[in-house]
């Protein structure tokens, strides 16, 4: 028999998918017998950065629900002082303190999509935006936009927005950056040896922290970076410790 809380929130999905005005949306993730994990969207509000951008949501329902809310956050990137730019967590009392019983589902997306029209950047989640925003708020709106237009699919350019929107120069320049800090990120994973000499043992089948971890262990010279072959000692050394051979 369906509990109280299963049969809640499926009566709560039936409402979202009979609304077809707000276009909100509330679905599982998977299997539709688990209904405990949704994936919610909403369009982004008229008049901001955001328009014409859809934006995901990934929603988790605890044990406690109603009494508990239900735990949010962004899939999508959204540039925005109360939102995590890194990891899509929300700032939201909605979410924590303000949570009330009879509140829902779709309340908690109507919500988010309000918090997008009303940023609060002296009670932030992501403090580099809070600051643009305060600062240097025509920069803020415009690197809004171009991340609405790069990662929730807004048009370049909406309907009434000025020469402030978003080009494809900016937008390049804004791909490059992330590709420079993806490749920066994943090259602070070999702790400073040369990609190619730790690759070799990855290719064996080995993760990049063991085969880090190895060569740390037995002290193995970084070469300031640069590409070498290892010692046949060494090697046996490293691919043993690997293998967990004492």
């Amino acid at each position: 028999m369906a509990s109280n809380r299963t049969r809640r929130i499926a009566k709560e999905i039936a409402d979202i998918r009979a609304d077809g005005h707000s276009q909100i949306t509330a679905e599982p993730v998977g299997d539709d017998d688990d209904i405990t994990h949704l994936r919610g969207t909403f369009p982004g509000p008229p008049g901001t950065p955001y328009e014409g951008g859809t934006y995901k949501v990934d929603i988790k329902i605890p044990t406690e629900y109603p009494f508990r809310p239900p735990v949010m956050k962004f899939q999508t990137k959204v540039w925005h002082p109360n939102v995590s730019s890194q990891t899509g967590a929300i700032c939201l009392d909605t979410l924590s303190t303000a949570w009330s019983p009879i509140l829902t589902i779709k309340a908690a997306l109507l919500s988010l999509q309000s918090l997008l029209s009303t940023p609060e950047p002296k009670d932030p989640q992501d403090a580099e935006v809070a600051t643009m925003l305060i600062r240097t708020p025509k920069e803020f709106e415009r690197t809004a936009r171009e991340w609405a237009v790069l990662y929730a699919a807004a048009p370049k350019k909406s309907a009434g927005e000025g020469s402030g929107g978003a080009t494809d120069e900016s937008l390049r320049q804004l791909e490059q950056k992330e590709k420079e800090s993806r490749e920066k990120e994943d090259l602070s994973k070999y702790d400073g040896y040369n990609k190619q000499l730790i690759d070799r043992f990855c290719h064996m089948g080995f993760d990049v922290d063991q085969v880090v971890a190895a060569f740390n262990f037995y002290g193995i010279d970084r070469a300031n970076g640069d590409d070498y072959e290892l010692e046949e000692a060494y090697m046996g050394d490293v691919t043993a410790r690997l293998l967990g051979e004492p």
